[in-house]
């Protein structure tokens, strides 16, 4: 194992985006409603935990060092921007994926 990791940028943000578009097939961005999830509510909720726990368990998987957890978060935050998500939603959804890959398990 290399002192950076197992895992490449280019493969954390592949995942990352990944996340983003999972999140984007089940809740689209409403361009008329600015870019706020349709459906919002317990079930979206839901997702957002979903996708936590897939991204923690690519942390376990992968050793994500800080900045490799810091560049998923970023890459996340750039697909859900690029999808037409609004900022609000972005920095919320962003800040519970980082939040939950930060903790110590």
């Amino acid at each position: 194992m290399s002192i950076f990791g197992s895992v490449s940028g280019k493969q954390v943000d592949e995942f990352a985006i990944g996340l983003a578009r999972s999140l984007a097939k089940s809740y689209p961005p409403q361009p008329g409603e600015g870019g706020r999830p349709v459906g919002a509510g317990e079930k979206l909720r839901a997702t957002l935990e979903d996708i936590c726990r897939e991204a923690l368990g690519f942390r376990n998987l992968h050793k994500l060092g800080i900045y490799k957890k810091a560049r998923l978060g970023n890459a996340f935050r750039w697909e859900l921007t690029e999808l037409g998500y609004e900022k609000r939603f972005v920095e919320e959804a962003t800040q519970q994926l980082i939040v939950n890959i930060s903790r110590k398990t």
